[in-house]
């Protein structure tokens, strides 16, 4: 597994990100649950936002680990079409 590609982490790293957050975001969400502030509540959208990113991240990497990164998918398909059209 590679240990950074472009930026990205591994998926260990983000999974251990995303749970660390999302155990973050239960407490803020407790909290909230108690009484009302604004302040917890801006916290737990920033958290939210954050985890869409790593999620997008996560998918991002496991497609790139599965299929390889997108120049070379290009690359392939390209030549497939090439290909057909020479059939």
């Amino acid at each position: 597994m590679p240990s950074v590609v472009d930026g990205m982490g591994t998926l260990e790293e983000i999974h251990t990100e995303i749970e660390r957050l999302s155990e973050e975001r239960t407490e803020l969400w407790h909290r909230l649950s108690d009484r009302h502030d604004p302040e917890v509540r801006a916290e737990i959208h920033a958290i939210d936002a954050r985890l869409d990113r790593l999620w997008d991240e996560h998918r991002a990497l496991r497609a790139r680990l599965r299929f390889g990164d997108r120049e070379s998918i290009v690359a392939r398909a390209r030549v497939e079409e090439r290909l057909e059209r020479a059939a």
